[in-house]
């Protein structure tokens, strides 16, 4: 909603209205260079094995399009539809303007006066009613007058549908010269008082009280988790039917209180600032953000609000947009990227408490198992599964068109890091039931495709790199193409543990998870070079470009769990030094990143100096690709260009500044060994935060915490436990071991002393 007062514009989307079509990307002799590769690998020829990897280990056909793909069979993510207003008084001024998204309630709204009158426009989008609704009122009766028309850039038919309606069809490309995915978009008004009339594409309201309209839209693309719609008209047609038999009171009653259910679980405050500036525009506060903590937790909730905009179980994860697009070819294809963005998504589903927002990633990665079982066997004659960089509904499992970006191949195992979180979170012994195929399938490809590298005998991946970074060989050469980077050890580690302790848990495969401990002890380990920092590669390369956005080797930072200050304090001053090097100033995402590592860290200061990157002020026109590291006016992250990755991550982080919980403290005593998560309260707490209050994050172990705090102090804190599990809580240097009954409550003062 864009805020046009004489003329407005509705994007319209749609999470599956994806153009491509199934294709088989997999080079059919593959496997047949493996040995080459590797050979070349064990040489030292990195650059020699570049160019075989980029020849015959790429993807058949045209891949990704290079990030453009909406018209070959990879397909983009696209716009469903614009709704276009025109009104009647299109030349008079106006006066009073006020635009607000409300976050509490997902409700747009917009205010203005116009001739003496009055205006008000409202607009949701109901989860329950799977419908757009608008509602447009006057303070004086009869005032209401406009025309609207539903159209989209290519591929749309718009027809009246009723005296009171209109639909939108199509057929969306399949890049393959015939027709994709079908769709429809149904519009209706229905008005108290006035006229109401339609002609070809358009609908006319004349001198109404009162508006409603609604939006429906169906496809018939088959998701991950359901059946393919059979009649895309059909399906609309009965959303718009059920919902205009509605008042909008009803539908906003039912869409609050779905939405409610899930926002209100967390709560953050932050204060004001000395200049109050949360009386003031967005625009004008993000000018001003150094004194306004406040927006810091406007920027949280406004997190939290697009993932549960654009991730509900039954439809598609969250994209590299979230769901919001405008374009025929998206950027970059509006896809999945398995290097960090889709995992960035979702790091603050299982901490922000929308864990059930999690099911639509999770149903993505089964539904890569097929797929990725045939990739597997194509390239490295290997079982299991393997997804490398990017993907989409089509079920892409290849490697991208270029060796220096697609040839990553743990894409797949950075992905099943979210199924064992889940049950960390959970204890959910259902969902790891379900999960455990899936993991073990995974860690099954990895544990096939390891070999032995010559210098130390460590187990490495072979070929590997680290996503879209190169380094520089002695003999001045750059590459991008080496065994067992950094980031593939870490990642692998932390999923043959995953697969090992499920396996533990749910009492079955000693023989499968006796394999992944041994792999697991002679993985190469992650190593501190010469100059202080994490090593990114096997070997001391320089680099060609030391600020590069990527921060993959600090995975096991986070989102890892391997390096900790308290644990192994030695990799974590590293991790320091790497962070240092690499610096502050970078894309959107990368920031978020960055400050969750900070976080990690425990350095609440430099965290909230990149926070301030992460909301530098965008101004642009539109969501573009010129303008980066940053936020566009309206919040969205300006990476360039507009990904909500770093929207999501930024939230992701905040919760990570005010409670962790990834690392474990075991004990043994004579009868048994005791497993305690360790919530450390108030972590990375910056300075510019002295007071503030956050309820309802959770932590590992199925404890839910409230916190508050007064000049950068603890005061209050109170720990729930859902299940009953014992656990070590942390402040500063002080620590208390409590254990709970499941449903039982404990609060700490500032001195981790039980109250009351």
């Amino acid at each position: 909603m864009f805020g046009g007062v004489n003329k407005e514009r509705i994007v319209l989307n749609e999470s599956s209205v994806w153009s491509g079509s199934r294709e088989d990307s997999n080079r059919p002799d593959a496997a047949r260079y493996l040995p080459e590769i590797r050979r070349l690998l064990l040489e030292g020829k990195n650059v020699e094995a570049s160019e075989v990897l980029n020849t015959h280990f790429t993807c058949q056909n045209k891949g990704s399009g290079k990030g453009s793909g909406a018209s070959v069979p990879f397909g983009c993510y696209q716009v469903m539809g614009n709704l276009h207003f025109s009104f009647t008084d299109d030349n008079t001024p106006f006066q009073n303007y006020r635009r607000v998204l409300r976050l509490n309630k997902a409700i747009a709204e917009m205010e203005y006066q116009q001739n003496g009158v009055s205006f008000r426009r409202e607009i949701l989008v109901s989860h329950p009613d799977e419908c757009i609704v608008m509602r447009f009122t006057a303070n004086r009766k009869g005032k209401i007058s406009f025309s609207a028309s539903l159209d989209r850039p290519e591929r749309f038919r718009t027809v009246a549908d009723t005296a009171n309606g209109l639909l939108m069809t199509g057929q969306l490309d399949n890049g393959t010269g015939g027709k994709g995915v079908k769709y429809a978009c149904m519009l209706r008004a229905v008005t108290r008082g006035g006229t109401i009339s339609t002609h070809d594409n358009c609908l006319t309201v004349q001198q109404a009280d009162e508006v409603t309209l609604f939006i429906t839209a169906a496809t018939n693309i088959k998701s991950f988790a359901h059946r393919r719609v059979k009649n895309e008209i059909l399906t609309a047609s009965a959303s718009l039917k059920k919902a205009i038999r509605k008042t909008w009171k009803n539908i906003l009653t039912a869409h609050c209180n779905d939405y409610q259910r899930l926002f209100n679980r967390v709560s953050l405050t932050l204060g004001t600032g000395r200049n109050n500036n949360a009386l003031q525009p967005t625009p004008q506060r993000l000018l001003k953000a150094a004194n306004d903590p406040a927006l810091f937790a406007l920027y949280f909730n406004f997190g939290r609000y697009l993932l549960i905009s654009s991730s509900r179980p039954g439809g598609f994860p969250a994209n590299l947009q979230g769901i919001w697009a405008e374009e025929i070819q998206t950027p970059w294809n509006g896809d999945w990227h398995l290097d960090i963005n889709v995992q960035m998504n979702y790091w603050l589903a299982e901490t922000c408490n929308l864990s059930d927002l999690h099911d639509p990633l999770f149903q993505l990665i089964a539904s890569l198992q097929e797929p990725g079982s045939v990739t597997a066997k194509k390239y490295y004659n290997a079982r299991g599964w393997v997804a490398h960089v990017i993907t989409n509904p089509w079920g892409f499992t290849a490697p991208g068109e270029h060796a220096s970006w697609g040839a990553t191949t743990t894409g797949s195992a950075w992905l099943c890091q979210h199924l064992w979180e889940h049950y960390l979170f959970t204890q959910d012994r259902k969902f790891l039931k379900w999960a455990y195929p899936v993991l073990k399938g995974s860690a099954r490809f990895y544990g096939d495709m390891l070999i032995e590298e010559p210098k130390h005998h460590w187990l490495v991946t072979a070929p590997s790199n680290s996503p879209e970074n190169a380094f520089q060989l002695p003999d001045g050469r750059v590459s991008y193409t080496c065994m067992g980077s950094t980031y593939d050890m870490q990642l692998l580690r932390y999923l043959f543990t995953a697969c090992i302790e499920a396996s533990r848990i749910l009492g079955i495969e000693e023989a499968f998870r006796e394999e992944m401990i041994e792999k697991r002890a002679r993985l190469a380990p992650t190593r501190i070079g010469s100059d202080g920092r994490i090593m990114e590669w096997l070997e001391e390369y320089p680099e060609p470009e030391p600020t590069h956005r990527h921060v993959s080797h600090l995975l096991g930072l986070y989102s890892g769990n391997e390096i900790t200050p308290r644990g192994t304090p030695e990799l974590a001053a590293a991790a320091r030094k790497t962070l240092n090097a690499r610096g502050d100033i970078s894309t959107g995402w990368s920031v978020a990143f960055k400050t969750a590592l900070w976080a990690r860290i425990g350095d609440g200061n430099r965290a909230h100096t990149l926070l301030l990157n992460l909301l530098k002020s965008v101004q642009t026109d539109g969501i573009n690709y010129s303008n980066g590291g940053g936020s566009y006016t309206n919040l969205f992250c300006a990476h360039p260009p507009f990904q909500i990755d770093g929207n999501l991550g930024g939230t992701a982080a905040i919760a990570e500044m005010l409670l962790q919980s990834h690392e474990n403290v075991t004990e043994k005593t004579d009868h048994q060994v005791c497993t305690r998560p360790i919530l450390n309260l108030l972590p990375a707490l910056p300075d510019a935060w002295s007071d503030g209050e956050i309820c309802g994050l959770r932590a590992r172990g199925g404890f839910e915490v409230n916190l508050a705090w007064k000049g950068g102090k603890l005061v209050k804190a109170t720990i729930y436990s859902k299940l009953g599990n014992p656990c070590r809580v942390i402040y500063g240097e002080t620590m208390i071991d409590i254990s709970l009954k499941k449903g039982g409550t404990c609060t700490l003062n500032g001195t981790l002393k039980k109250r009351g």
